[in-house]
């Protein structure tokens, strides 16, 4: 089953996808910033913007879907 029909797994993708958009956007800045107004890019832009001003509530969704993923 693919993750686009599990929603925990649809979860999980999207957590990760914003974690690596803002740790890639920690390091090559001008990488991501220069695609913003790029269709397919634009959303790694906006997954690094959402990953540096929620990042508590992040990583406290990867904390759940680990334990969930440890117990479940």
């Amino acid at each position: 089953m693919t993750a686009l029909f599990n929603f925990q797994s649809l979860i999980l993708v999207i957590l990760l996808t914003i974690c690596t958009s803002t740790y890639a956007h920690y390091y090559f800045p001008a990488f991501i910033d220069r695609n913003k107004n790029n269709y397919f890019m634009g959303v790694f832009w906006k997954c690094a913007r959402v990953g540096e001003r929620m990042s508590p509530y992040i990583a406290l969704g990867l904390v759940v879907m680990a334990m969930m993923e440890f117990w479940g």
